[in-house]
């Protein structure tokens, strides 16, 4: 309920400055205005991942590699048969002797347990935490029921498909290290980003997310925890009650929180955690849904918090408020569109070609993020950037406004549900093994 009225009176305040904008000025001046903050905000953060690389080149700073926490690595399995195996022979071949893995068997109905009970007699390194069938559903209450085992003073929590490098937890460890941080995020890499349109749209959202996350910790704003690959300490996590079981977003609702306690979170840009991407529509609307749902559901819930925390950094604060704004925007557009072409019909003054205009600049001012991003971080040269920027522009707006708009009506007019809708795993494993047999 108390999301509900927040998000109405959110809703209200936006048609209520948009009908009182267009009796007073040219709608033409919303898109200078819209544009105008984007391009500086980028700018900001551009300007900032600049001077901290030149910074650091001048002034290296003292890293403490003595930092070796125990840590325990947790990962939830429902129905992982497909791709567990592999993911637990790549954690045990990484170079840090002071870790225990806990395989948390969620209530699978395939060979799961038995694949990973295997290992836990080989190796004395892991323990397997099976949960029973009437358990909570949800990867926060996995995650939380598996805390009653663990003995890290760090917490790594990786997907049951991830892969990460021998060096993964050297390199986490020493951004953790500062008393003042809570957590670490690795940067998320699509390790099927080529075996379809779909997998190659969501690398090249993977990478500018990097660009974002890498720009928010220049500035040292609201890094987010990604779910697969975050690292964090026991004492933060504790701080905050540990994860929320009521959001379906654990990762952003645990970033939040943190936040808000005055806890730092550091993005590693240069360690990585491979993931599979999905490869269907229908399960990639399903995922984006609840990612949709779930970070403007943490936003309504906290927001409170946010404007009157006594812990969290001003930057951190105006950076969470500026990000609130990217699932408004859809709305805004839209009801523009719609209020614009009201006026159109009835044949009275209107600005329906500059509205349009707007929704245009948005999908340009992404496309040019993307082509500065790809030729960054998966260095394609700028034809090749500028082709996967026009397509995957195409489909960020084709689905992300789509969902945004969908959400906002759900969480006014419908009850809350948990509904975790998990990404099944295992797609990748099929599409390598079938470029092989074609080989």
């Amino acid at each position: 309920m108390k999301e509900r009225v927040a998000l109405l009176l959110i809703i209200s305040f936006l048609i209520a400055f948009l009908i009182v904008f267009q009796n007073y000025f040219n709608t033409m001046w919303a898109i200078i205005f819209l544009i105008g903050f984007m391009f500086l905000y980028s700018i900001y953060m551009w300007a900032a991942t600049k001077y901290q690389k030149r910074k650091l080149r001048k002034n290296p700073p003292i890293l403490n590699y003595d930092y070796h926490p125990f840590v325990s690595i947790l990962i939830p399995c429902h129905n992982e048969q497909e791709v567990i195996e592999d993911t637990v022979l790549n954690v045990l071949k990484l170079k840090y002797s002071d870790f225990e893995l806990i395989l948390i068997n969620d209530r699978s109905s395939d060979n799961t347990f038995q694949i990973i009970k295997k290992f836990e007699k080989e190796n004395k390194k892991i323990k397997i935490l099976s949960r029973e069938k009437d358990s909570k559903e949800g990867k926060s209450a996995v995650l939380n029921d598996a805390m009653k085992l663990a003995k890290g003073e760090a917490i790594l929590v990786l997907d049951a498909d991830a892969k990460i490098e021998a060096n993964f937890l050297n390199e986490m460890l020493v951004k953790l290290e500062p008393a003042d941080v809570g957590a670490v995020q690795a940067r998320k890499v699509i390790i099927n980003a080529s075996q379809n349109f779909l997998t190659q749209c969501q690398h090249n959202e993977y990478v500018l997310d990097t660009y974002f996350q890498t720009g928010r910790d220049a500035v040292r704003g609201a890094v987010e925890l990604r779910g697969n690959g975050e690292l964090i300490k026991l004492e933060a996590l504790k701080s905050i009650g540990f994860w929320n079981e009521e959001t379906i977003t654990d990762d952003l609702d645990m970033s939040t929180r943190l936040h808000i306690k005055g806890w730092d979170i550091r993005f590693c840009t240069e360690t990585k955690v491979y993931e599979e991407g999905v490869v269907d529509f229908c399960a990639i609307i399903r995922q984006r849904r609840r990612w949709v749902e779930g970070s403007i559901r943490r936003y309504l819930e906290y927001i409170g918090d946010v404007f009157t925390s006594q812990d969290m950094s001003l930057r951190v604060g105006l950076d969470l408020i500026a990000y609130i704004s990217e699932f408004l925007l859809p709305f805004w557009l839209i009801a523009e569109i719609f209020i614009q072409a009201f006026h159109f019909v009835k044949g009275e003054t209107n600005c329906i070609l500059s509205s349009i205009a707007m929704v245009v600049a948005t999908g340009l001012f992404f496309a040019c993020g993307f082509i500065y991003s790809l030729k960054k971080y998966s260095n394609y040269n700028f034809f090749r950037a500028l082709k996967e920027a026009i397509l995957t522009s195409i489909y960020f707006l084709s689905i992300w406004f789509p969902i945004a708009m969908f959400i906002i009506f759900k969480i006014i007019f419908t009850k809350k549900t948990t509904d975790w809708g998990k990404t099944r795993h295992g797609v990748a494993n099929e599409y390598q093994k079938g470029m092989l047999n074609e080989q």
